[in-house]
């Protein structure tokens, strides 16, 4: 006997279901994948330090604002409280030893820009120095910090961007795909894969 349109509804679902059956797990931030970048810090004439930090996102597109998420523990974390800047650097493939290493790693023990061979640059609107070997360098000014549990989290204002030249383009745009940016998931470090799309695209015709 042939089954009716309701059954073969029935028996899709079913087999959708069991093709996605879910396992539930304690609570976690399991929020994949996410940028780990390297957050540089302090003063480019006297003390200054480089944490890696995966906690970080954007909070609002106007004004420009981001954050930080950091540890109290964290040498870094009284620098950047004291001093209110901080610079956020992107990451890339020839970068991840060094930002594990720098992640790993305490300032207080050792010094990670000569371990890592990292270069000091000067950021135009903050103290804080940049890494000149980084893409892309986020100037940050902190405007309020937000206890959030085992991290606090620091928001801060975007005074600027610096940008390596020869990732713009001949339209003035930045070329993120020759940057090479990776991304970090569940304690891993990930190349970023093909191109899937652009924002809109779903809409377009």
């Amino acid at each position: 006997m042939a089954k009716t349109v309701k059954e073969k509804k029935k028996e899709l679902r079913k087999r959708q279901a069991e093709k996605h059956k879910k396992t539930l797990w304690k609570p976690a931030t399991m929020i994949y994948p996410v940028p780990a970048v390297m957050v540089s810090c302090g003063d480019y004439d006297g003390l200054s330090n480089i944490i890696t930090v995966a906690w970080t996102g954007i909070v609002s597109s106007e004004p420009p604002t981001v954050y930080i998420s950091v540890r109290p523990e964290r040498y870094s974390y009284d620098i950047i409280k004291a001093s209110g800047e901080f610079v956020i650097n992107l990451t890339t493939e020839a970068l991840v030893k060094k930002t594990d290493f720098c992640g790993v790693c305490s300032g207080r023990d050792v010094d990670k820009w000569e371990a890592m061979d990292l270069t000091k640059g000067r950021a135009a609107r903050v103290k804080a120095p940049l890494i000149e070997e980084s893409p892309v360098n986020i100037e940050c000014a902190v405007e309020s910090i937000v206890k959030a549990g085992s991290h606090d989290m620091f928001i801060a204002k975007v005074l600027g961007v610096d940008v390596e030249e020869r990732f713009i383009d001949e339209r003035g745009r930045l070329d993120l795909g020759k940057c090479k940016l990776t991304a970090y998931a569940h304690g891993e470090y990930f190349a970023l894969g093909k191109l899937l799309g652009s924002f809109g695209y779903s809409v377009k015709k």
